[in-house]
C-alpha cells in the first residue's frame, strides 16, 4: 500500500486536477496555482503545473515537486511559467510511490508535439496495458498508471487528425475511474470515465475556460461555473471555443459516481453533478439520527468532514450542536509520520478536545468513517479524558468491507476493522458507549437519485476489477 496516511480518518485522499486556457493569450499559471490551492484537500503529497504558449513556440514549461502547493511554488517560480494554456495537479499516491518523478502533470514529448497530462483516479487494467506497451519498446520513467494513459494517447494521436480523437481512442482501451485534464500544443482537453466515478467540471471567466475536479476551485479563480463534464464525455477548448463529444457515454443507469466524494472527499462548498456536498452531508446526519437515536447532551463532528453530518444529526434529533474539537490548521504534510505508532500520536497534534465543552456531558460524536479503528479509539479516549460521561459514535458511511480499485485509498481487507469484526466488537474495541453506521439503503438520499458506486461497502463493483491491488503492481 501507499506510505502516506491520513491521520484523521485513515482514508487517503484522491487527487485534484485543474486546467486553464486563456484565449486572449494571458498567462494562466497564477490561476492554476489558486485552483490547486482550492483542491489541496484532495492531495498533499505533491503538486505540479505545466504551461504552454499556444501563440508562440509552444514549448511546455513545467515545475513539480513534493509538498503542498505553497511549498512547491512561490511568486518567482510562477513568474517563470509563461503560457496561456496550463494544467495542474495535486497528488495523493493511489498507484505508485512517493517519488518526485511520480508527481504530475506528466509532460510527454513525441512526434506530434508535447502532451501534458493530469489524472485523478486509477486504471484497473493498467498492468496489462503497461506490459503491452513495454513489449513494443516503451520505456517508463515513473511507476504511475497515468504514464500508461499518456503513452496510449500519444500512440493514438499518430493515427488521428485531432488530439481529442486520440483521447477517445485511448478511452476505449483504459478501464477504471478517471478524470483527465490534458494540454496539447493548441488545445485544453478534459475527459471523464464513462461511469462518472471521478468528478470534473467546467468554468469560464471572460475569455478563459477552466477544468477542475470540484466547483470550489472554479469559484477560487473568480470564474462562473458552467456545468459538470458528463460521464463518458470528452470536452476540448481551442481559440474557437468549446466542443463536446459523448460517444463514450454509457447508459445513465450504469453511471456510478463515487459516493465517498459526497461523504468525505469533496469540499463542503462544492457541488458535484448538481448535488451540493453540504446538503448531502446534512441529509446523511439526519439519516443517522433516524436510524440511531440516543439520549445525549451534545452533538459534535470530527473536523472536517464530520462537521456537517453532525449538524444534520443535531437538527433531526433536537440535541444541541457544539464544537468539541479544535483542529490545528497549520499541520502540513502528514506523510512524514508513516508508522502506526506515530500516526496515533499525530492525532493529538492535529486535533485537541475543548474540555469546557465536553466535561460532564453525553456526547454524540459524528465522523465520516472508521477504517482501522485506531484513530477513532484515540479520539474517544481524548473525549473521556476531558470529562465526557458518554461517547456515542455515529458514522456517516456504512462499514468499509472491500478495497477500492478506482483511486480511493481504501486499504486491503486485512486492514479494514469491519471486515473481521461485528459492529458490537468494533464498539468495544474503540471504547464507544454505542456505535451506529449509515444504513446502505439510505445512501441514495445523499445523491438525489444519481447513480453511484458503493462497492467499498457492498462489493458490487460497477465493472470487472483486478485480482490484485493495482497500487502495488508497479512497485
Amino acid at each position: 500500500m501507499n506510505n502516506i496516511e491520513n491521520i484523521t480518518t485513515g482514508v487517503g485522499e484522491e487527487c485534484g486536477v485543474f486546467g486553464a486556457y486563456d484565449m486572449d493569450g494571458g498567462d494562466v499559471a497564477p490561476s492554476v496555482y489558486y485552483g490547486l490551492f482550492a483542491l489541496q484537500h484532495r492531495g498533499q503529497e505533491s503538486c505540479g503545473i505545466a504551461v504552454t504558449d499556444t501563440c508562440g513556440e509552444r514549448k511546455v514549461h513545467s515545475r513539480k515537486g513534493l509538498g503542498l502547493v505553497n511549498e512547491v511554488f512561490d511568486e518567482e517560480r510562477l513568474e517563470e511559467l509563461k503560457g496561456n494554456l496550463g494544467v495542474g495537479h495535486v497528488r495523493y499516491s493511489t498507484a505508485g510511490g512517493t517519488r518526485v518523478e511520480n508527481a504530475m502533470p506528466l509532460v510527454l514529448n513525441y512526434v506530434k508535439g508535447t502532451l501534458a497530462i493530469a489524472h485523478n483516479g486509477n486504471i484497473t487494467n493498467a498492468v496489462e496495458l503497461r506490459q503491452e506497451l513495454a513489449y513494443t519498446g516503451a520505456i517508463f520513467q515513473t511507476t504511475i498508471d497515468s504514464e500508461v494513459i499518456a503513452y496510449h494517447i500519444a500512440r493514438e494521436r499518430l493515427n488521428t487528425k485531432r488530439a481529442e480523437d486520440a483521447v477517445k481512442r485511448a478511452m476505449k482501451k483504459i478501464e477504471g475511474g478517471y478524470a483527465l485534464v490534458i494540454s496539447s500544443p493548441r488545445k485544453l482537453i478534459g475527459a471523464r470515465d464513462p461511469y462518472g466515478l471521478k468528478p470534473l467540471c467546467i468554468g469560464k471567466r471572460d475569455n478563459t475556460y477552466f477544468l477542475a475536479s470540484e466547483s470550489c476551485a472554479v469559484a477560487a479563480v473568480d470564474a462562473e461555473f458552467v456545468r459538470d463534464v458528463r460521464p463518458g464525455e470528452v470536452v476540448s477548448f481551442t481559440k474557437h471555443g468549446m466542443e463536446s463529444d459523448l460517444s463514450m457515454a454509457v447508459d445513465p443507469k450504469k453511471q456510478a459516481r463515487c459516493i465517498f466524494e459526497y461523504i468525505y472527499f469533496a469540499r463542503m462548498d462544492s457541488t458535484l453533478d448538481g448535488v451540493n456536498v453540504y446538503h448531502s452531508r446534512i441529509i446523511a446526519g439526519r439519516a443517522l439520527a433516524e436510524s440511531y437515536p440516543v439520549e445525549a447532551d451534545l452533538v459534535a463532528g470530527v473536523p472536517d468532514s464530520g462537521l456537517v453530518a453532525a449538524k444534520g444529526y443535531s437538527e433531526q434529533s433536537g440535541i444541541p450542536y457544539g464544537m468539541a474539537f479544535h483542529k490545528n490548521s497549520y499541520v502540513g504534510r502528514t506523510f512524514i509520520k508513516p508508522k502506526q505508532s506515530q500516526r496515533e500520536s499525530s492525532v493529538k497534534i492535529k486535533l485537541s478536545v475543548i474540555e469546557e465543552v465536553v466535561r460532564g456531558k453525553r456526547i454524540v460524536m459524528v465522523d465520516d468513517s472508521i477504517v482501522r479503528g485506531t484513530t477513532c479509539a484515540n479520539i474517544i479516549r481524548m473525549l473521556k479524558k476531558a470529562g465526557a460521561k458518554e461517547v456515542h459514535v455515529r458514522i456517516s458511511s456504512p462499514p468499509f468491507l472491500y478495497p477500492c480499485y478506482f483511486g480511493t485509498d481504501v486499504p486491503s481487507n486485512e486492514q479494514l476493522i469491519a471486515h473481521s469484526h461485528t459492529t458490537e466488537e468494533i464498539r468495544e474495541m474503540i471504547g464507544a458507549d454505542s456505535l451506529g453506521y449509515m444504513e446502505i439503503g439510505k445512501l441514495k438520499r445523499m445523491v438525489d437519485g444519481l447513480g453511484y458506486c458503493d462497492a467499498c461497502f457492498t462489493g458490487n463493483y460497477p465493472m470487472k476489477v483486478p485480482g490484485r491491488d493495482v497500487s502495488q503492481a508497479f512497485e
